[in-house]
């Protein structure tokens, strides 16, 4: 929200010396966002006049056309001659009024002006445009386009255009939470700076408004849910000729909007002001009364924009007995449209609309058509529902004012009855959530401040104390306030959040990060160690996504959490698996170059725990009991934590140090043992069939139960993804992924890990080769050697697979490194190939091992 400092001391009346800075420093101390203070006209410096073109001639024998003027500047030269100036603009002549700056004068952007010869003649001085001017790319179709600027000839020759053209402001652009609608008008903004400055504001909706009667236009309301109030009133006698004056064409273009025609510019001009949208139809062009319900699925309907929309039944659309002739709150049709200024055949009569629409209605109809704008941007946030009238009398005054029209006695006023919102709040509730002592004056005060009707009070019975309790009724402006605690904000703020004490909590000595915390650190650094860049991602994901991962359509990770109101239409749901964010990461970064790629995530995963419960409203004034937080967590989704991690590209680069090799699977299996190791796991791998992975190139990943003795855990999954998996999501060939449950993971190994004990005793070395069918998993043969080998065992690592005919058709070799070590002597090599022939013995009986060579 734009505000210009000029048009907000209409409303307050600011000290003469402050400044945009200063205003903006006090609105920042009560909670808005003012994000910049643009300086309009900063450099400009006169003289800079209305002058009336008196003589052009034409300049020939140039490449671009030339005109050499003569204008009337009044005494503004100081000798009342006419001003000679070279000029290439053409779209003014003899007689028009034109901003003259003359020599001595300086024009934003420090262009200093002075006398020069140009194109064989002197020129004393510019004749200028807007852009010139620091008005912006153009001016207003009726003062020149974006050409030279040409006034309404009313305006006296010598008068000073720096004040007539409003050039000198500053303006506060303020950013709007979605909780301040209220701030997206002069009116709102106008109120909080009387409140920060403690001034009396003058409310610009506070008319004088004809009570409402049975002789205005006829309006009917069918969806009293969806349009709670509809004023209407009618104008008539309008000049269709008459243009915006430049003081309104001016603040318009203050706030960022494009003056049209007189009675546009006067609705936007009163939506600014008083934050009321309000639409104007030419009432030559309605059939019948104006209607308010919603749309007929199928029913189309062409909009200002000119597109031709087809309406959802969710739709809450304007009409008269031809049918569609606006959405509600939102645009509305070209059919009653109205006519630009100037035309003959212009708008002379009018009907204004201010009405009250819901916010949900009108923000899901701007987002299913893709229709933003500056009315549905305030409805969305909410609107004072008893400004109505006031807007449309602010309206019809203008209309009356500036196109010479007349206020139709007549005034319809549709109203669905409804009681103001109270909220009853302790007295001392704003001292207990800030943890300071206010007063329960300086609540009540802060309460009125903010235009809070504070009642009486009564005895808050079982409150220890017996403090008392305020009956608060919310201002209709403020939808934002329905519990103690919006009250206790309100109060907070302006009461200046910088004044708030600082403490810190005093924690006990020894207490640090949580196991759990610890290992998701140890986990991250072990990744990072491994060349993993952590690439977290949003959580959010389309059911398409699982259509490209090839997942059955019974698959568990297809039920999804589903937000009630996403970012994204297309991401409506809450992850099942980290993969999908992951590998779009992966897909962006390879579109931009980089195609050697290791990433990973940590983070949550979302699995719908059964029927939704309503989650319970958690006090800010004490601790939570063990009954509300346990009905919070029943009400949240189960949320396992999940480490995934994505390769492409090579693993390795070649260079002068030897050949490189590219990630395979078994890289994306080393990165989640990797993860298992950080907590003490050992993983065993099994081949498996589980998309997204090549049927043929995954393997599962179990864990032992640290809980139960002989139970396994299935803690997750690696390979390489399948081929169809990889064209579907645009990823380069034999790109591999891993993911696995890191709670699974802790549960299965602790999350403490040991320091490994450092032995002064050699190791002995022993390598064997065990053939096995081909079929025999190389995990199992690993598994009865370390339990045949016994407490000498230290570690094992297979270095070997090799298959051909010296070993036989459907047999492999497995070769295998075992490091022996006793910690309170040195091992004999009898007793090492003791160890290992126990080893070798335990793998042929439960495998069918035989001793390559024996």
């Amino acid at each position: 929200m734009r505000v210009p400092l000029s048009w907000l001391r209409e409303y307050v009346d600011l000290p003469a010396g402050e400044t945009g800075r200063d205003v903006q420093a006090k609105l920042i101390s009560a909670g808005l966002e003012v994000e910049t203070v643009e300086q309009l006209g900063a450099g400009l410096k006169g003289p800079l006049v209305v002058g009336q073109v008196l003589t052009v001639e034409e300049l020939e024998g140039f490449k671009k056309p030339i005109r050499f003027c003569t204008v009337d500047v009044g005494d503004a030269n100081s000798t009342g001659e006419p001003q000679e100036i070279v000029c290439g603009a053409r779209n003014f002549a003899v007689g028009d009024k034109v901003v003259v700056v003359l020599p001595g004068g300086v024009l934003p952007g420090d262009f200093q002006i002075s006398a020069r010869k140009t194109y064989g003649r002197t020129s004393h001085g510019m004749i200028c445009s807007a852009r010139e001017l620091g008005m912006g790319d153009t001016a207003p179709d009726s003062l020149g386009g974006d050409g030279i600027i040409v006034l309404p000839p009313e305006h006296e020759v010598g008068t000073d255009a720096i004040g007539l053209l409003e050039l000198v402001d500053e303006v506060l652009d303020i950013a709007v939470t979605p909780d301040r609608g209220y701030c997206l008008s002069l009116r709102g903004v106008a109120r909080e700076t009387a409140i920060a400055y403690g001034l009396p504001l003058r409310d610009p909706a506070l008319l004088d408004v004809p009570a409402p009667n049975a002789f205005g236009h006829p309006v009917k309301v069918s969806d009293p849910i969806g349009c709670d109030r509809f004023t209407a009133r009618t104008v008539t006698g309008i000049n269709p000729h008459a243009h915006s004056p430049i003081w309104l064409q001016r603040r318009l273009q203050k706030v960022g909007m494009r003056p049209i025609s007189l009675a546009v510019d006067i609705t936007n001009y009163v939506m600014f002001e008083v934050g009321q949208p309000l639409h104007a139809y030419d009432r030559a062009r309605l059939n019948g009364p104006v209607g308010v319900r919603r749309a007929q699925p199928g029913e189309k309907l062409t909009t200002l924009d000119g597109a031709q929309r087809v309406l959802d039944a969710e739709d809450l659309v304007i009409t008269d007995d031809s049918g569609p002739i606006g959405l509600a709150g939102v645009m509305g049709g070209a059919h009653t449209e109205i006519a630009e200024s100037g035309e003959d055949s212009g708008t002379t009569e009018i009907v204004i609309e201010a009405a009250h629409f819901a916010p949900v209605a009108i923000a899901r109809t701007a987002r299913r058509h893709k229709l933003g704008s500056e009315a549905s941007r305030r409805f969305e946030r909410g609107t004072d529902p008893l400004a109505t009238s006031a807007a449309a009398q602010r309206a019809v005054d203008l209309l009356v004012l500036l196109a010479g029209g007349t206020a139709e006695p007549g005034v319809t006023e549709v109203v669905s009855p409804s009681a103001p919102r109270t909220v009853a709040m302790p007295a001392d509730h704003p001292d207990r959530v800030a943890g300071t002592e206010y007063g329960r004056e300086t609540v009540v005060r802060r309460l009125q401040d903010v235009g809070c009707d504070v009642g009486g009070t009564s005895r808050a019975e079982g409150s220890g104390g017996g403090s008392d309790e305020l009956i608060v009724t919310v201002p209709s402006w403020r939808p934002d306030l329905n519990f103690p605690n919006d009250l206790a904000e309100e109060v907070i703020r302006l009461e200046g959040y910088e004044n708030l004490p600082s403490t810190l909590p005093q924690l006990p000595s020894g207490r640090g990060l949580t196991d759990t915390q610890l290992l998701r650190r140890r986990v991250g650094r072990a990744l990072a160690g491994a060349g993993y860049a952590e690439a977290p991602s949003y959580p959010f994901l389309g059911a398409e996504v699982f259509d490209q991962l090839g997942l059955d359509e019974d698959d568990e990770r297809r039920r999804t959490v589903t937000l009630a109101n996403p970012l994204y239409d297309t991401e409506p749901a809450l992850r099942t698996t980290l993969l999908p964010g992951l590998l779009a990461t992966l897909r962006r970064n390879v579109g931009r170059g980089t195609h050697d790629l290791a990433l990973f995530e940590t983070g949550l995963v979302f699995h719908p725990s059964g029927d939704p419960v309503a989650p319970p409203r958690l006090p800010v004034d004490r601790r939570p009991t063990e009954e509300e937080i346990a009905g919070l967590e029943a009400a949240l989704p189960d949320q396992p934590r999940r480490v995934a991690a994505v390769l492409a590209g090579a693993r390795e680069q070649a260079g002068w140090w030897g050949q490189g090799y590219p990630a395979t699977w078994a890289d994306a299996i080393e990165a989640a043992r990797t993860v298992a190791r950080e907590a003490g796991v050992a993983l065993t791998v099994r081949q498996d069939q589980y998309a997204p992975f090549h049927p043929g190139r995954c393997a599962a990943l179990v864990a032992a139960s640290a809980a139960e003795e002989g139970t396994e855990l299935l803690v997750g999954h690696a390979g390489e993804l399948h081929p169809r998996v990889t064209k579907a999501l645009g990823l380069p060939e034999r790109t591999c992924a891993m993911e696995v449950d890191l709670d699974l993971i802790e549960q299965a190994g602790g999350v403490r890990v040991s320091v490994p004990r450092v032995s002064t005793f050699p190791v002995a070395t022993q390598d064997v080769a065990l053939v096995v069918d081909a079929a025999v998993p190389a995990a199992d043969v690993e598994a009865a050697l370390r339990d045949g080998a016994g407490d000498l065992l230290e570690s094992l690592r297979l270095f070997d697979i090799f298959t051909g005919p010296q070993i036989g058709e459907g047999r492999k070799s497995l070769a295998y490194a075992l490091r022996f070590r006793a910690p309170d002597r040195t091992l004999t090599a009898e007793e090492a190939s003791a160890a290992r022939d126990a080893a070798v013995e335990a793998a042929a009986d439960r495998t069918g091992a035989v001793l390559r060579g024996a």
